[in-house]
This record gives structure tokens, C-alpha cells and sequence, in this order.
């Protein structure tokens, strides 16, 4: 009966040695994915003066495809001189069409899209509690259909917690909030700035 007394408890001590080894393994992990997130600088312009600069972070780790997306996008020049064509104070700004440069005099197609594009599929993390479109997050802008977002994005400046498991995060502002305020505070005829508010992304060295 001792003999089976301690071969249990040695079990257990040799299961829970396991557990906190993996527990541990699983924190290094998350703690260097997070340090290897890729940021990006982004340089506002308001009718060809600058506004200033927002710093983002992607989520590699919870959205892969949106974060591999948007680096592709940012890396080939894309985002330059496009423009923040829908801004509402409180709720969010959203840009990244391409309509906006490429069309430049007709607002009436602005944030229509290109139906060429690439569309990446939802990545969806409704589940976790800090999974939330909260102040700052970076989220993908999309039609009706969950798995049609392409370039478009759009910044939350105000807790928007309805979107959440409906819309794909897949990144933070992480300096330059007051930036984002000016964007959405800016005098707007219905959602459009009156004054174009363009930008240029490029990728930060880590």
C-alpha cells in the first residue's frame, strides 16, 4: 500500500512538473511574439500638410492573413496617397481604398474598392476578452460579406463593441491617438473630410 502511495505521488509531482514547464513554455512564447510584432509608421497629411505621424503594431499571432496583407500592401507603396474617405467622430476613421488616388476627383466611388483585389478571409477572436474594438485598434473595413476585406481598414476612436466577432482586428495604434482625433474631428460634408486627409506607410525596422 506505501509502495502505491508513492508511485502515485510521484505521478502527480511528474504531471505537474509538465503542466508548468508547458505553462511557461507557452508565456516565453506569447511574450516574444509580442515583441516581434511588426510596427509601421504612418504620415497624415491634411490638403498636403502634414498632421502627423501614427505608430502601429499588427497581431501576426491572432490575425495572420490581415497582418500579412496589409505588409504586402504597405511594402509594395500601396497606402501612398490614398486617403481617409469616411470619418466619423466617436465611432471611427476608416481609409485605404484605392479609388481615393486613383480617382481622386470622384468622392462618389470612394470607398467602392476594386473588385481585382485580393480578399482576405475573417479571422474572427470574439472569444477573448481583450479582443475588442476598442480605442485605437486597427480593424479590416469589408462589404456584407465577412470574407471580402482587401485594403481598406478602418481605426476605432471611440469603444465600439458591437463589432466585435464581426469585424477582423489585426492591429493597435500604439503612438499617435491624438493624430487619429484630429482625423476624426476634422470638419466632415456627410462622412467625407472636407479637406482631404491622405497618408504614406512605411514599415519600421525592428
Amino acid at each position: 500500500m506505501k509502495l502505491l502511495k508513492l508511485m502515485l505521488l510521484l505521478a502527480f509531482v511528474t504531471v505537474m512538473a509538465i503542466n508548468c514547464k508547458a505553462k511557461k513554455q507557452e508565456t516565453t512564447n506569447s511574450e516574444v511574439t509580442k515583441m516581434d510584432r511588426q510596427k509601421y509608421e504612418m504620415t497624415v497629411f491634411q490638403s498636403g500638410n502634414e498632421l502627423g505621424k501614427i505608430i502601429i503594431e499588427t497581431f501576426p499571432e491572432e490575425a495572420p492573413l490581415h497582418s500579412a496583407n496589409f505588409d504586402s500592401l504597405v511594402t509594395s507603396g500601396f497606402y501612398d496617397g490614398t486617403a481617409f474617405h469616411r470619418v466619423m467622430a466617436g465611432f471611427m476613421i476608416q481609409g485605404g481604398c484605392p479609388n481615393t488616388k486613383n480617382h481622386p476627383d470622384n468622392p462618389g466611388v470612394w470607398g467602392t474598392g476594386d473588385p481585382s483585389q485580393k480578399r482576405v478571409p475573417a479571422e474572427f477572436n470574439a472569444g477573448k476578452p481583450e479582443w475588442t474594438h476598442k480605442r485605437g485598434m486597427l480593424s479590416a473595413a469589408r462589404t456584407n460579406d465577412p470574407n471580402s476585406a482587401t485594403s481598406q481598414f478602418f481605426i476605432v476612436h471611440n469603444h465600439s463593441p458591437h463589432l466585435d466577432g464581426q469585424y477582423s482586428i489585426y492591429g493597435q495604434v500604439i503612438e499617435g491617438i491624438e493624430v487619429v482625433d484630429k482625423i476624426a474631428t476634422a470638419p466632415v460634408a456627410g462622412t467625407t473630410p472636407v479637406e482631404k486627409i491622405t497618408m504614406q506607410i512605411k514599415k519600421l525596422a525592428k
